[in-house]
C-alpha cells in the first residue's frame, strides 16, 4: 500500500511511516509493522512521504539513508522542523560510520544495517516509541 492514505484509517495513533526506494525492502517493513499491531503507511520516496498526511499521523518514520531525489538526512531534518517529537530510525545496506554519525547527532534513535533482523526493527520500533513518549 505504497502512500495509500486509506491504509491510515482505523487507528491512527499508532501508524508507523516507512520511506524506501526498494519496493521489497517497503513490502517486508509493512508486513513486520503490521504483525506488531501497527497500521502501516509506506513511500517509495522521502517527497511522497512528505505530501502525504503521513507526518501528521505517524508515531514513528524508518527510513533509508541513500535514495533517489531527497536522501534520508535530508528527511529527517526536514521532518525535525514540522515534527519534531516523531522518532526516526534509519536503515542503510551502506556501512558508511560517518553517516551514521550524523544521523544519531541530528535524533534518530536508531540506525540499523540492511538486512535487518526483524526482532531488530520491531525493537527499535518500542525504542522509538518509548523514547517520543518520555518527551
Amino acid at each position: 500500500m505504497v502512500g495509500d492514505s486509506s491504509s491510515n484509517t482505523g487507528n491512527e495513533k499508532h501508524v508507523v511511516a516507512a520511506v524506501d526506494d526498494d519496493f521489497r525492502v517497503r513490502e517486508s517493513i509493512e508486513s513486520l509493522v503490521a504483525s506488531a499491531g501497527h497500521t502501516p503507511a509506506v513511500f517509495a520516496s522521502a517527497e511522497e512521504f512528505l505530501r502525504s498526511g503521513a507526518p501528521r499521523l505517524a508515531i514513528c518514520l524508518i527510513t533509508d539513508v541513500r535514495m533517489p531525489g531527497m536522501d534520508g538526512l535530508e528527511l529527517q531534518r526536514r521532518v525535525r522542523l514540522q515534527h519534531p517529537r516523531l522518532p526516526v530510525i534509519f536503515i542503510s545496506a551502506h556501512c558508511d560510520d560517518e553517516i551514521r554519525q550524523r544521523a544519531l547527532s541530528q535524533g534518530a534513535v536508531e540506525f540499523l544495517h540492511k538486512p535487518f533482523d526483524a526482532a531488530d526493527l520491531l525493537g527499535a520500533i518500542e525504542h522509538a516509541l518509548n523514547a517520543s513518549n518520555a518527551v
